[in-house]
């Protein structure tokens, strides 16, 4: 443990936490303090109007595995992923001028994340519900209805930024 730098010995005082130990300790703790808005991205965002033929060009130009799909004031009310896209197209002619507002995924049942979360609580999110991207949201008010305004997207890309920024902090 000492070759390895786990623990330090000292003649007289005996065996303390090495230099080994005390990098996994600042990196962990660097990692658990880490927010979502250092991380993430501009949000590829397109309206519920667009046609499936404008969002497989649109994710292909800007290389996303999923668009966001807003409304005209901005806010979210989908997402659309390679998946859904490639569902409706296969062997469906008249896909292409259907707008993709028939085919997302509707907000209530979206996945989210608000830029002062921690990135810990994205990974844990990612993983349970098994998604790819997150949108990143702000609350907004707006009479009876909760609506949120998105503000960017943490990807799996994202996380493995900080895994290889940690890694490489070592």
């Amino acid at each position: 443990m000492v070759m390895l730098k786990y623990l330090e010995a000292k003649p007289k005082v005996g065996y303390t936490l090495g230099s080994a130990s005390r990098q996994k300790e600042q990196a962990l703790e660097e990692l658990l303090h880490m927010q979502v808005k250092e991380f993430q991205s501009a949000p590829v965002v397109l309206r519920e109007t667009a046609t499936v033929s404008d969002a497989v060009v649109t994710m292909f130009l800007e290389n996303v595995g999923s668009l966001i799909i807003g409304d005209a004031e901005g806010c979210l009310v989908g997402i659309v992923s390679r998946k859904d896209l490639l569902k409706v197209t296969l062997g469906n002619s008249a896909a292409t001028t259907m707008p993709v507002g028939l085919i997302m995924t509707r907000y209530p049942n979206i996945v989210t994340i608000g830029p002062e979360e921690s990135i810990v609580t994205a990974a844990k999110k990612m993983i349970t519900h098994e998604v790819d991207t997150l949108p990143v949201v702000k609350e907004l008010e707006a009479g009876s209805s909760q609506k949120v305004e998105v503000v960017g997207r943490i990807t799996k890309t994202a996380m493995t930024k900080v895994v290889l920024k940690l890694a490489l902090e070592q």
